[in-house]
C-alpha cells in the first residue's frame, strides 16, 4: 500500500508511518490507516469495479463540507483507491435516545442537500422480483416521491458515534433516492422497535406527519436488497 501512496504527490515526500490493515473490512474495500506528522489517515482499496467512485467521492466531498463525513483527499481512479482523513469514533448496534436523535439530524442534513445525478431505480436492481416486493412498489407509487441525497447504506458499520457527533463513512451506495429509503434502512440496520421508530419519524418529520405504508414498503425492498447483495457478493470476500 505504501507504494501506491509513493506514486502521489499527496504527502509531498513527508514521511509515511506503518500502514496497517483494519480489523474490521466492509465488502467492497480493503481499509488501512496510516499516520503522516502524527495525524491519522485512511486508505481505501477498492476491491469492486461495479462502482461510481468519481460520483462517491463528490458526494462524499460535500458531506464533509457538511460535517457529515471524513475529507476526502485523494481518488486516484487508475489504481483504484481513496485517500481521505480517518474518522474517529465508535460503532454502536444499539442506540440511545442521544445517539438516535444524532442520526436522525445528521439524515435531515444529508437529505437537504442535492445533486445533479438521476434517482436511483430501485426496481433494476433487483434480479428476481416476489410477489412481497412487487406489492412494495406498487404501494410506493401511491405516494409522492420525495427524491433527496441518501446514503442508502446507514448500518451500524457505517456509522461512527463520538462525543456529540456523528460521521457517516463508505459513501460508495450515495445518491439520489427517496428519503424513506434510508430511515426504512435505519429502521431495520439499528432494530428500531415501534416505539423508538416513531420517535425517529416524529424527530424527523415534526409535524408535517409520516406515511407509516410508505415506511413499511421500503422496509421490505430494503431488506430484499440487501439478501440479494450479500447472496451475490458472498465470495468477494466471505465476510471478512
Amino acid at each position: 500500500m505504501k507504494t501506491l501512496l509513493d506514486r502521489t504527490d499527496l504527502f509531498n515526500g513527508k514521511v509515511i508511518e506503518e500502514i496497517t490493515l483494519l480489523p474490521e473490512q466492509g465488502y467492497s474495500n480493503e481499509n488501512y490507516r496510516f499516520e503522516v506528522g502524527n495525524k491519522n489517515y485512511l486508505l481505501r482499496k477498492f476491491k469492486l469495479a461495479d462502482r461510481d467512485r468519481v460520483l462517491e467521492y463528490k458526494i462524499q466531498t460535500m458531506a464533509y463540507e457538511r460535517g457529515l463525513a471524513a475529507k476526502p483527499l485523494l481518488l486516484h481512479s487508475d489504481e483504484s483507491f481513496m485517500v481521505c482523513e480517518f474518522a474517529e469514533g465508535e460503532h454502536r448496534t444499539q442506540l440511545q435516545r442521544e445517539e438516535l436523535n444524532l442520526l436522525t439530524e445528521t439524515l435531515k442534513i444529508l437529505h437537504s442537500l442535492s445533486i445533479d445525478n438521476p434517482p436511483l431505480k430501485l426496481e433494476e436492481l433487483f434480479k428476481d422480483v416476489n410477489d412481497e416486493v412487487k406489492k412494495s412498489f406498487e404501494i410506493i407509487e401511491r405516494y409522492p416521491k420525495e427524491i433527496v441525497l441518501c446514503h442508502n447504506d446507514p448500518n451500524p458499520k457505517n456509522c461512527l458515534f463520538s462525543s456529540k457527533n456523528l460521521t457517516l463513512i463508505d459513501w460508495e451506495f450515495a445518491s439520489m433516492n427517496d428519503r424513506y429509503f434510508d430511515l426504512a434502512a435505519v429502521s431495520i440496520e439499528f432494530e428500531l422497535g415501534q416505539i423508538d421508530e416513531a420517535y425517529m419519524l416524529a424527530w424527523y418529520f415534526g409535524r408535517e406527519g409520516w406515511e407509516k405504508e410508505k415506511l413499511e414498503a421500503y422496509k421490505v425492498i430494503y431488506k430484499e436488497l440487501c439478501k440479494q447483495w450479500f447472496k451475490d457478493n458472498l465470495h468477494v470476500n466471505d465476510f471478512a
